[in-house]
């Protein structure tokens, strides 16, 4: 094995995700760095050779065995590929974009990282004007890099999505488009391979492709580490419950997993009005199917946009009698003037923390308040990209209760 067999694995961060980037690609030379570092040990046991003498030796091995010479100066220790890679991306005064990859990408397998909803101001090419993009904004980004990569010569794209744009348009009622499914086919038309998300909104939207892969994450485990700081797993007090019908699934993957009991919201929804904000909803009614009274209820949901639905479905849980309530949100969006709607929640007393995942960029607007926990993915999808890379199985990680039992026994 080389030691800089992850020489061809490459990651291009978009505007915008430059933090969550950094991250992926810290987890990535750590990874990395402790593969090699067992590899290493492993052959100076098994030939007695001193380990400084190994790592010479595999350096020798890779320089003479490839066109280009390693020009790393210490040769006793393991130095990572930087993986990132350079790229320039131009925003024009009418609002074009484009991207220009800086260094070879030719044989890659390269990894796009795009935040669609980051809606915080982004500066291009170091000017001091900013610019607040919208979903669409990224999404062309991404075309115009994905497309920039592939002209240059890559083996592969992966699209590293951790909220999958448009994921809601997945069903007809009427005549209405299927955007989800033709978001993804546009992506694969272009050229992408696979698709990396956290916790899409319909699992159905994987059925629209024809070759593109769609590989739906997981931030349950990481949700449970948060958790586990706030409450007693072996609370018998401790119950589940699921805010709507949509997310049964979700929840009873929690209460299976903990072992407690699921309660479900039932609501009915007045479907002529849109949700602007957290203060209007088209909900017209809630039900309880189960009972909270006095119990700390901890209710999962995979994406908060104005979060009046679950707003609602807090003041709802306390009136049913819940003592305690916590929240988990995959995709922590926070549309519009959210934060404040839940600021005054809090302060009413509906809920006691919202754990969110770092899937979207916040700054400390939301991180700062005493109400919100962030819970970081970025080792989630590090460890997704080098499998891929290596052609290993994502089994452990898209189902993840292993590690939810483990985390649990030492608990």
């Amino acid at each position: 094995m080389s030691p800089t067999k992850p020489v061809k694995l490459g990651v291009i961060s978009c505007p915008g995700t430059e933090k969550i980037t950094a991250e992926v690609t810290r987890h990535l030379k750590k990874q990395y760095t402790k593969k090699y570092n067992r590899l290493a040990a492993h052959i100076s046991r098994k030939y007695d050779m001193p380990v400084e003498a190994v790592w010479k030796m595999m350096y020798l091995n890779e320089d003479l065995h490839s066109v280009r010479l390693n020009h790393n100066s210490n040769f006793t220790k393991y130095q990572p590929p930087s993986f990132k890679l350079p790229v320039t991306f131009t925003r024009f005064a009418n609002g074009e974009f484009k991207a220009e990859i800086n260094s070879s990408v030719k044989g890659m397998n390269i990894f796009i990282i795009q935040d669609v909803e980051n809606h915080y101001p982004i500066s291009f090419n170091g000017e001091d004007e900013t610019h607040i993009l919208s979903v669409n904004d990224h999404i062309f980004l991404l075309f115009v890099t994905m497309d920039a990569v592939r002209q240059a010569g890559a083996t592969s794209v992966t699209l590293v999505l951790p909220t999958y744009p448009y994921s809601r348009q997945h069903k007809k009622k009427g005549r209405e488009a299927l955007t989800a499914s033709r978001f993804g086919q546009i992506c694969e038309f272009m050229g992408a391979n696979r698709i990396i998300t956290i916790d899409i909104h319909s699992k159905e939207i994987e059925n629209s492709f024809k070759g593109l892969i769609l590989e739906n994450l997981h931030g349950s485990y990481q949700v449970l580490l948060k958790l586990k700081t706030l409450v007693d797993f072996d609370d018998p007090d401790l119950v589940v419950v699921s805010p709507d019908t949509g997310a049964v699934d979700r929840n009873k993957f929690f209460a299976g997993n903990l072992q407690k009991p699921l309660a479900m919201l039932y609501k009915e929804r007045d479907y002529s009005k849109v949700t602007a904000n957290a203060g209007k909803t088209n909900i017209t009614d809630i039900r309880l199917l189960g009972d909270v009274r006095d119990k700390i209820v901890f209710m999962a949901d995979d994406m908060l946009g104005t979060g009046g639905t679950l707003i609602m479905a807090m003041r709802a849980l306390k009136g049913f009698g819940a003592r305690k309530i916590i929240c988990s949100i995959s995709l922590p969006i926070f549309s519009g003037d959210a934060v404040h709607y839940f600021d005054e929640a809090h302060k009413e007393g509906l809920f006691e923390y919202i754990i969110g995942t770092t899937a979207v960029y916040h700054d400390s607007e939301l991180l700062d308040r005493e109400w919100y926990i962030s819970a970081p993915v970025s080792d989630l999808i590090a460890r997704s990209i080098s499998r891929l890379y290596h052609e290993r199985s994502l089994s452990p990680l898209l189902d993840n209760s292993r590690m939810i039992q483990k985390l649990l026994n030492k608990n």
